[in-house]
């Protein structure tokens, strides 16, 4: 394939990474660079020559930078079809000389949100001539190569040394331009819609960054790719893999809702750890020490724990690590790891370790987005929050204090279980889970037979559930699952309330001898 050599560069860019060593290898092979700004006296200082872009338009850069690239000295440089006649007699008769390869790296106007820069900061990290560029290069990709990222410059110079770009090579060059200026559109939308308080704004745009091809996605047939949106929010994205293989399209998926749900609880006051498998909670717990936390999360369900997720909300310790060596698992997340820890996963090569650096704000404001056949659904994170000062108590009974403790730890657990979700749990863990049914009543057997199974797998004289408190994602509509959590052992309950039906698992709950408190709240997951 006809490779089209590279005379002229031009080089503009905010990251400044391998700058001057792109332009110093460029120079090396005689080619001419011209640049802008800060770019141009980054490689003048580095001793390496190069011309300023006002040379080519005839005037200075003015109004502090806004204006500088924007002139046809320039974009006829970027457009003009060389092999177009009347292209070539314009840029003749005018003095444009054509612009082969085109560097920008664009204003930070993402980093500059994601630092809380104020409005008008903001605003001035827009960058308008470089998008304006990187479009004009990449329409023009017959004559002119694109690069809008600092790691393609090893890749480019191979090109140039191989006797310029080929036709194939400028094509998903401009591809990767356009998802780039796409990209940056979106940020600022999406930014500018949340400036204005315009929460459904008639256009929304999504954008991401590969962050990792994966090998396929829930399934063997299904292609797929890990893809990160620049949010700061610890978690998955953030996150370094310290040891093990490759994450997989489920480990990513069951590692976040482990780490956000572990992420609800101050590790100040609650040691917690959660493992999750096929993104439901198998069991959690808060304890005093971390050990204990991980003991009782894998009481709730020794079977489904097997190759689950554990999140921890503290830095894992040897002891722990130990703990949850002894039996398979696929990922463990936690903020941090001491070296007993990390020595103790060495001996499990295939055990992911990732570690984030904090938590995540479990009220921090956001926006999630599904897919639907032709379109999509945007809505807010769930970010909803209930306190002990929240909770409104129904019944005639009210709830003990260890009750309303146990109360607060199973309403946040149940947020993060499938619909429809009921959760036991009995001295700050869970000993059952009911998650994903098409009926609330079942959910509720469900659980009361997950805390069966403890009591045989233990020989214990009476299920864990007895003595327990219960939470439901959603108001009851019966009395039935009130009353099937009831005859599991249940003393207390957490549930929103708002049913037409009120009234009568009201009653039923007096009648059971229940506390019941309800929250005005409900947490659907799907």
């Amino acid at each position: 394939m006809t490779r089209q050599p590279v005379r002229r560069a031009l080089l503009s860019v905010s990251d400044k990474t391998g700058l001057v060593e792109f332009a110093r290898a460029l120079h090396e092979r005689a080619i001419e660079i011209v640049s802008t700004g800060g770019t141009a006296r980054a490689i003048a200082e580095a001793g390496v020559p190069v011309r300023d872009v006002a040379e080519l338009t005839g005037y200075p850069e003015m109004m502090d930078g806004r204006v500088k690239t924007l002139h046809p000295a320039v974009h006829g440089g970027l457009l003009a079809l060389r092999d177009v006649p009347s292209h070539a007699e314009a840029m003749d008769a005018h003095g444009i000389w054509g612009i082969d390869l085109l560097v920008v790296t664009l204003y930070p106007f993402e980093a500059t949100v994601a630092k809380g820069g104020d409005f008008a900061e903001c605003v001035e990290n827009i960058d308008i001539g470089g998008p304006a560029m990187i479009r004009a290069g990449a329409k023009n990709w017959q004559h002119t190569a694109v690069l809008v990222d600092a790691d393609g410059y090893d890749a480019a110079l191979t090109s140039i040394d191989a006797g310029g770009f080929d036709a194939s090579e400028r094509r998903v060059l401009a591809a990767q331009a356009y998802a780039r200026t796409a990209a940056y559109d979106a940020a600022i939308s999406n930014w500018y819609a949340g400036q204005v308080g315009d929460e459904t704004p008639r256009r929304v745009a999504v954008a991401g960054t590969l962050a990792q091809s994966l090998r396929y996605g829930e399934n063997p047939h299904q292609g797929a790719a890990f893809y990160t949106n620049g949010d700061a929010r610890p978690g998955v994205a953030t996150a370094t893999l310290i040891q093990g293989k490759s994450l997989s399209y489920n480990n990513i998926n069951d590692a976040d809702a482990a780490f956000e749900l572990v992420s609800e609880f101050v590790p100040e006051t609650a040691v917690t750890c959660a493992i999750i498998k096929h993104a439901n909670p198998c069991g959690v717990a808060t304890h005093g020490s971390l050990v204990d936390a991980y003991r009782a999360a894998y009481r709730t369900d020794t079977t489904s724990a097997f190759g689950g997720i554990v999140a921890l909300n503290v830095s894992l310790d040897g002891e722990t690590a130990e703990e949850i060596a002894k039996i398979f698992t696929e990922v463990v997340i936690a903020p941090d790891a001491d070296a007993d820890a990390r020595a103790v996963f060495a001996a499990k090569k295939n055990l992911r370790l990732m570690l984030t650096g904090g938590l995540a704000d479990p009220v921090a404001a956001g926006r999630t987005v599904r897919p639907v056949a032709g379109g999509m659904l945007v809505q807010d994170r769930d970010a909803g929050r209930v306190d002990l000062a929240d909770l409104r108590c129904v019944t005639k009974r009210q709830p003990s204090e260890a009750e309303l403790a146990d109360l607060i730890f199973a309403w946040r657990v149940a947020k993060h279980v499938k619909s429809n979700a009921i959760v036991y749990a009995k001295n700050g863990a869970t000993v059952g889970i009911g998650a994903g049914q098409m009926s609330r009543v079942d959910s509720t057997r469900i659980a009361a037979r997950k805390a069966g199974d403890i009591a045989e797998a233990e020989g214990l004289p009476e299920s864990p559930a007895r003595g327990s408190v219960v939470a439901s994602d959603a108001f009851f509509p019966f009395a039935d699952g009130l009353l099937t959590a009831a005859e599991a052992g249940a003393t207390a309950v957490i549930q929103p309330g708002g049913s037409m039906r009120d009234d009568e698992v009201i009653a039923a709950a007096d009648d059971a001898g229940l506390a019941m408190v309800v929250t005005g709240m409900r947490h659907f997951r799907h």
